[in-house]
């Protein structure tokens, strides 16, 4: 009896969690209505960005952030914070990239409600033309990733799900199951004009001129970010690296073990520098890892 009690806990957490982390009814709503709006009004289907400001997309003296995103409403909160606070908004180019079901709901929204001084563009995966050892590259990041997440749900043993099941019930999010959720390390294929941008994540928004973050020197590294080390030090309030690597893995340990107590840093804004990115091979270097992993499990 107390198993199924446990059992059932465990499944009413679960559904609570999809539930919240769902996509809510009024923003669903919201995107019928702007999909019919593109179907109904040419106004919507108008060119983002209209074709003056297209020389700006791949202009590498302006300042380029980018967001993969399906939720049109977020987009639009990181986008009018960004201008409001920016001392200078006609230097900005916002990159939208999203999935093929939410591309005309965005991109109306955007064409119906442009945005002041800046440049904003909508792009869904579905207009990319990609080789196909990117696409299949994608694909099998994808594969692996629902494989070892299946493999990691098919061993766990009933004594660990109390202690595994936040990390589990994070890792049940919808994000994680979308395209849009991995498609970060392949940034550099995404936009291959341009040479640095800041990446936003939709849940920010910004209270501050973002303008420093083009001019900061990165000394060759491929990643600026913030790190969780406002409390001093020798303090850490957020998580470290060992609470997402296994570190008693031989080849990681080997490898990385003097990283392990280090603070992660936040994914929700990042300045990546593409020449370093591409000229240090990073996306290859990830799914090596990847599919070394995997095949290890």
């Amino acid at each position: 009896m107390e198993r199924k009690v446990h059992s059932a806990r465990q499944r009413e957490s679960m559904y609570w969690h999809l539930a919240s982390h769902g996509l809510p009814k009024s923003l669903h709503c919201l995107c019928l209505k702007l999909a019919e709006e593109y179907a109904m009004n040419a106004a919507a289907r108008s060119r983002l960005p209209s074709p003056r400001f297209v020389s700006r997309l791949s202009d590498p003296s302006l300042h380029h952030l980018v967001l993969l995103t399906d939720n049109v409403l977020a987009a639009s909160v990181v986008i009018s914070s960004t201008i409001k606070s920016s001392a200078d908004p006609e230097k900005l180019v916002f990159h939208i990239v999203t999935d093929k079901k939410t591309y005309t709901p965005m991109h109306a929204w955007f064409a119906v409600n442009p945005v002041e001084s800046a440049v904003v563009e909508v792009k869904g995966l579905h207009q990319y033309d990609w080789s196909r050892e990117v696409n299949v590259g994608v694909k099998d990041m994808i594969d692996i990733n629902q494989l070892i997440w299946k493999h990691y749900y098919d061993n766990l043993k009933e004594e660990d799900l109390e202690e595994a099941s936040q990390q589990s019930l994070e890792a049940l999010s919808p994000s994680n199951l979308s395209v849009l959720n991995y498609l970060c390390i392949y940034i550099p294929e995404l936009f291959p004009d341009l040479n640095k941008v800041v990446f936003l994540d939709d849940d920010v928004v910004v209270q501050h001129d973002l303008s420093p973050l083009w001019g900061l020197d990165l000394n060759g590294k491929v990643v600026g970010a913030v790190v969780n080390s406002w409390c001093g030090d020798d303090c850490c309030p957020g998580r470290k690296y060992n609470d997402y690597i296994n570190f008693s893995h031989p080849i990681i340990s080997s490898n990385f073990a003097s990283e392990a107590d280090r603070c992660a840093w936040l994914y929700g804004m990042n300045i990546f520098d593409l020449e370093a990115w591409r000229r240090n091979n990073i996306t290859k270097v990830y799914q090596q890892w990847l599919k070394l992993f995997f095949h290890r499990l």
